[in-house]
Parts: C-alpha cells; sequence; structure tokens
C-alpha cells in the first residue's frame, strides 16, 4: 500500500497562514523597540521545524525592531500553537527585509537617469536649433 502524498501547496499554505497570523499577534506586543512592522514572507523548512519571517519597518530602526521580535518569537510561537491546526509550529526567526529599501533606491536611480537623459536630449536640441552647421558639412 503506497503512502498518502500530502498536497503539492501545503508548504505554501501553511507559510501563508503563518504570515497572517504573525501578523496579527504581532500587533499585540507591547514592546517599544518594535515600530510599525509588516511581515512580507515567511519561508519554512520541508519539515516545518523552523520559519524565517521577513519583516519591513515604517518606523523604528532595524536592528532594535529584529531583537525584540526574535526575543517575543517565543510569545508568538505560543499563539501560533493555538492558532494553527498542524502537528509542528515552526521555531520564528525574524529577519528584517531591505527589499523596499532596495526598490526604492532603484526607484530614485532610474528617476534621475530619465531626468538626466530628458535634460541631455533638451540640451543637444538647443545646439541644433542654433544654427551652426560645423559638423554638418557633406562631401560632395
Amino acid at each position: 500500500m503506497r503512502h498518502k502524498k500530502s498536497a503539492p501547496n501545503r508548504g505554501h499554505r501553511v507559510a501563508d497562514q503563518i504570515q497572517r497570523d504573525v501578523a496579527e499577534l504581532i500587533r499585540d506586543l507591547k514592546d517599544p523597540r518594535i515600530g510599525m512592522v509588516t511581515i512580507n514572507h515567511v519561508d519554512v523548512t520541508p519539515d516545518y521545524a523552523h520559519a524565517k519571517v521577513f519583516f519591513s519597518l515604517l518606523v523604528g530602526t532595524p536592528a532594535d525592531s529584529e531583537l525584540a521580535l526574535n526575543e517575543a518569537a517565543g510569545f508568538i510561537r505560543n499563539g501560533l500553537f493555538k492558532r494553527l491546526q498542524i502537528h509542528t509550529v515552526p521555531t520564528l526567526h525574524f529577519h528584517f527585509d531591505r527589499t523596499t529599501e532596495r526598490a526604492a533606491e532603484l526607484s530614485a536611480l532610474i528617476t534621475k537617469a530619465v531626468k538626466d537623459k530628458a535634460k541631455d536630449a533638451d540640451d543637444g536640441q538647443g545646439d541644433a536649433t542654433t544654427g551652426s552647421n560645423v559638423d554638418q558639412a557633406r562631401p560632395e
């Protein structure tokens, strides 16, 4: 008799549920070091023993928030025990996610490059409208 295989997306569903539940449980924390936290992504190991929880921050310092969240990981995990219907609730490891910062930096660089290119194009048109034919001589 063959063993029943688990659903192929079960790991993703568990990670999504952990993400939602952790976001709700963080609201109950009273630690002032934890700023306005957004849970971006959760990676769960195949055996559900560990979960990396990636978060971004609107207010506060990343190092302080990461330290406070990792100190509160046991409390949050206890809350997950009560909410999740799985045999093993993973140990939580919080990591600051710099993706939003990098995206903002790249967006600013792109905006600057577009402005510089538009400025260079405007400067190039200004030279062409002056009527200077020095470089436009054609051999006959």
